[in-house]
């Protein structure tokens, strides 16, 4: 696979993953009260693809660093399986919702009623995404893959994740901002990694349009 083609599939996924997400967060709002299941199980359908996208994302992204600055490989490595248990552990938290939503003969809200999910949404997933993040960052500042505002940007948003990770503390009332599974716990920071991830595809995707043979990753060091 030539580098062009490396980098328009990072894209892609990425841009997938973040519409797929984008259009999942506001399903969480629809309903003062308990959902009906068709909500529930709707945006945990819409969550779930968007992560099988996320994993491709990651893939390719390890791959690319590999191939563009492989004394820097480690850093794409760590992004790869930090990234990876963060789709595992989303991933177990949406079955376990979902569980919950098919066995119950009323509707029930699983932000609130499934409590083995708080901690996987909330401290587990915002240490991962941070980690993710970090590795990601370093990655693509170190072998100038991408524009500088990328990296920084992933920096900006780890240390984000990073504040959130001690809400654990905090109960579990989704109205208040900083519970365990909080609106910005989980609600937030899910948007604005969406819209970053948007952003990072779009820019992947554009990118391989300067990669020459000859060039290389020349052309993106301005």
């Amino acid at each position: 696979m030539s580098e062009a083609l490396a980098r328009r599939l990072t894209g892609l996924a990425a841009v997938a993953a973040a519409v797929a997400l984008i259009v999942q967060v506001p399903l969480y709002f629809l309903y003062s009260g308990p959902p009906p299941d068709a909500n529930v199980l709707s945006r945990l359908l819409i969550g779930i693809l968007a992560l099988a996208c996320l994993v491709v994302f990651m893939t390719a992204f390890r791959e690319l660093v590999e191939r563009v600055g492989p004394d820097h490989a480690w850093a794409g490595s760590i992004a790869f399986a930090a990234g990876l248990v963060y789709a595992t552990v989303t991933l177990v938290s949406m079955g376990l919702e979902a569980g919950a939503v098919i066995a119950a003969d009323r509707p029930i809200d699983p932000t609130i009623d499934v409590s083995g999910t708080y901690i996987l949404y909330g401290s587990i997933s915002r240490l991962m995404l941070a980690l993710f993040l970090a590795a990601l960052g370093h990655a693509v500042t170190r072998t100038r893959l991408l524009p500088r505002w990328t990296g920084r940007s992933a920096y900006v948003l780890a240390g984000l994740d990073l504040a959130f990770v001690p809400s654990l503390f905090f109960g579990n009332d989704p109205a208040f901002f900083y519970a365990a599974n909080g609106w910005g716990t989980t609600a937030l920071m899910g948007a604005a990694l969406s819209y970053w991830l948007l952003a990072l595809g779009i820019c992947t995707y554009r990118s391989a349009a300067r990669v020459t043979p000859a060039a290389g990753t020349a052309a993106l060091r301005h």
